[in-house]
C-alpha cells in the first residue's frame, strides 16, 4: 500500500478514529485503526468492539491495499505535522512496518494483520431515516446531560430515542434521565420511521456522534435495529451496539398537575445560581429558593463555609414557596435554554419541578427537590 494525503484531511480522519479506540484494552489489535486504500479513496476504520468508526477521505492511492497501526501514535504524528503537508504512508507487507513520511520527517511505524482486525457484522435495520444534524444535534445535546453514571443502572447509560405521541402527532424523541433530573426533547418524525424500535444509545456513541453533527447543510442517515444504530454521512459512518436493556416509564415522573409557574430569564437564573453555590459545600451544593410575588430569592447556607444571597425580579404571582434543589442540577438545566425566558412550574417544596423555554414544549426537563 502506498498513499499521499493532506495532511488536514487525514487529522480529521485519523482523530475521529482514535477517539474510539479504548485507551486501556488487552487486545493489541484494538489500539489500531485499519487503513484501506482503493481507487481515490482512503477509509480509516477503528473499534473498540462497541462502536466502530468508518472515516473516508480523498488521497492519491498509488498502491491499493490495507494495514493497521497504532491510531493514537499515528494522529499524535500527523497532529504535529506541518499545516498543509503532504503526507505520504508506505506499507510494504513484509517488513511489518507502515512508513510515514512528510517533508524530511520520517517515521516507522510497527504494524499489525489486517485480517485480524474485527469488522463490526453488517446487520439488517429496521428503520431507515434521514435526519437533518441540527435536528439530531439538538435531541442528543439537550438531553445528554441528564446520562445516569451510575453502572448498576447500566439502562440509564444512554440516551433513550424512540417514536413517540408528541401535542401534534407522532414525534421522535430522546429522553434522559439519572432519578435525579429527566430531559424529554421532540423533534418532527422523519419519513420513514414511524416503524423504528425504541433504542437506548450508550454514552460515547452520544459523545462520538456530536462530532458527526457540526455542519447544518449535512443529513445524516439514520439506521435502527433492535441490537444495533447507525449514523452515516458520506464520509464518516458510526456504528453501534444498543444497550441491551428497557428504559424505564419515564411519563411516569413528568408531572401534570403543577400549577405554581415562575417565569425568569434563563441567563440571569444560572448566573445567580452560579453566584450563590460559591459558598457552598461540595457536598450538598443545595441552593434555596424562596419564591414570593414577582421575586425570586437565591440562597445557600454552608455551617462550614459561610452563607449566599441573591435576588432576582421575576414573574411569579402565587403563594409563597421555599423549595431546594441541587445547584449542579439548576445550572445544567438552566444551561439548556436557547430561549430567553425559563418557565419553571411547582407543586410544593417535596414535588418533582418541570422546566421549559418559554411555551416550547418539546423541550421539557424534571428536577427532583432536595431538603434543605
Amino acid at each position: 500500500m502506498k498513499i499521499s494525503i493532506e495532511r488536514g484531511a487525514l487529522l480529521k480522519a485519523v482523530g475521529q478514529a482514535q477517539s474510539v479506540v479504548e485507551r486501556r484494552n488487552t487486545i493489541p489489535i484494538l489500539a489500531n485503526v485499519l487503513i484501506e486504500a482503493e481507487g481515490n479513496t482512503v477509509s480509516f476504520r477503528a473499534t473498540d468492539l462497541d462502536i466502530e468508526v468508518i472515516d473516508k477521505c480523498a488521497g492519491i492511492v498509488e498502491r491499493a491495499g490495507a494495514t493497521t497501526v497504532s491510531a493514537v501514535t499515528l494522529h499524535e504524528i500527523v497532529r504535529k505535522l506541518p499545516d498543509g503537508a503532504m503526507v505520504m504512508l508506505a506499507d510494504d507487507g513484509a517488513s511489518g512496518r507502515l512508513t510515514v513520511e512528510a517533508g524530511r520527517s520520517n517515521f516507522s511505524l510497527a504494524t499489525l494483520p489486517k485480517e485480524d482486525f474485527p469488522v463490526m457484522t453488517t446487520s439488517e435495520y429496521d428503520s431507515n431515516f434521514a435526519v437533518a444534524a441540527p435536528v439530531l444535534r439538538r435531541l442528543f445535546d439537550k438531553s445528554k446531560f441528564a446520562i445516569s453514571t451510575e453502572e448498576t443502572r447500566y439502562y440509564l447509560n444512554g440516551v433513550y430515542m424512540h417514536v413517540s405521541d408528541g401535542e401534534d402527532g407522532k414525534v421522535l424523541r430522546c429522553v434522559a434521565t439519572d432519578g435525579h433530573r429527566l430531559a424529554r426533547i421532540d423533534a418532527p418524525l422523519p419519513e420513514s420511521a414511524l416503524e423504528m424500535p425504541g433504542v437506548i444509545v450508550p454514552r460515547k456513541t452520544v459523545g462520538e456522534l456530536r462530532k458527526l453533527l457540526d455542519d447544518d447543510d449535512m443529513t445524516i442517515a439514520v439506521s435502527v435495529s433492535e441490537a444495533k444504530v447507525r449514523f452515516a454521512t458520506p464520509d464518516i459512518t458510526l456504528t453501534s451496539k444498543v444497550i441491551d436493556g428497557t428504559f424505564p416509564d419515564y411519563t411516569r415522573v413528568i408531572p401534570v398537575g403543577n400549577t405554581r409557574k415562575l417565569e425568569v430569564d434563563a441567563a440571569e437564573f444560572a448566573k445567580a445560581v452560579d453566584r450563590v453555590a460559591t459558598v457552598s459545600s461540595e457536598r450538598s451544593r443545595a441552593v434555596k429558593l424562596t419564591l414570593e410575588e414577582d421575586k425570586l430569592t437565591l440562597s445557600v447556607n454552608a455551617p462550614d463555609s459561610g452563607a449566599a444571597e441573591d435576588e432576582l425580579a421575576v414573574a411569579y404571582n402565587d403563594e409563597r414557596l421555599e423549595i431546594g434543589f441541587n445547584a449542579k442540577y439548576l445550572l445544567e438545566i438552566a444551561s439548556q435554554v436557547d430561549r430567553e425566558n425559563a418557565v419553571f412550574m411547582f407543586n410544593s417544596s417535596g414535588d418533582p419541578t418541570l422546566m421549559r423555554e418559554g411555551n416550547d414544549t418539546s423541550a421539557v426537563y424534571v428536577v427532583m427537590p432536595m431538603r434543605v
